[in-house]
């Protein structure tokens, strides 16, 4: 259960701010369709999740759990930085004319592309490092992304003005550098 939490957690405050995030706004006011957005995003990160979380798994097989600490406890630290470089979305990331693919598999494509190599595709897999939990670091790094995305398509811009999102960025980075130095100085 440790593992779906922790999961859950990190990858909700990862995605406060973050490219995908943005994404989900724009193609909320984009395509004005919540449901096939939001199930997009699902089968998207779950897919993403799911080969993010094997690699995790596999690199368990010939890294040690120090090596492992050590590796956990400086990404961390590193996300933290990385959470203070906002993120930004151009104007050509969605097109302007009608969806080949559909609102759903246009989300799905364009959320898969955009996370690959993401901050919080690279927390699943040191998660999945760490815990000898594949699924509930899936499952919870997926309910993450949810929980930070899907209020953004059903509610949109309405409400993303009353907390600024670089007070967003410095608390989710305080977060991860505590973690991280926490990861690095407690032993396994």
């Amino acid at each position: 259960m440790e593992a779906f939490l922790v999961s859950t957690g990190i990858v909700a405050l990862a995605e406060m701010g973050d490219k995908t995030q943005l994404l989900a706004l724009v193609l909320a006011a984009r395509f004005r369709k919540p449901w096939p957005i939001v199930l997009g995003i699902f089968v998207s990160t779950i897919v993403n999740h799911a080969m993010a979380g094997a690699v995790g798994a596999w690199v368990t097989t010939f890294l040690g759990p120090q090596t492992l600490r050590w590796i956990l406890g400086i990404s961390f630290v590193a996300m933290a930085v990385w959470m203070l470089i906002p993120d930004k979305i151009g104007k050509d990331d969605i097109e302007k004319k009608s969806p080949r693919f559909g609102v759903f598999g246009t989300t799905v494509l364009v959320f898969f592309l955009a996370e690959m190599g993401d901050k919080t595709q690279i927390a699943t897999v040191m998660l999945a490092a760490r815990y000898d939990a594949y699924f509930w670091v899936v499952a919870g790094t997926t309910l993450g992304m949810m929980l930070a995305n899907a209020p953004v398509v059903w509610l949109g811009s309405r409400f993303m003005h009353l907390i600024p999102l670089r007070v967003v960025h410095i608390v989710s980075a305080l977060v991860f550098a505590a973690l991280g130095l926490l990861a690095l100085a407690v032993p396994a």
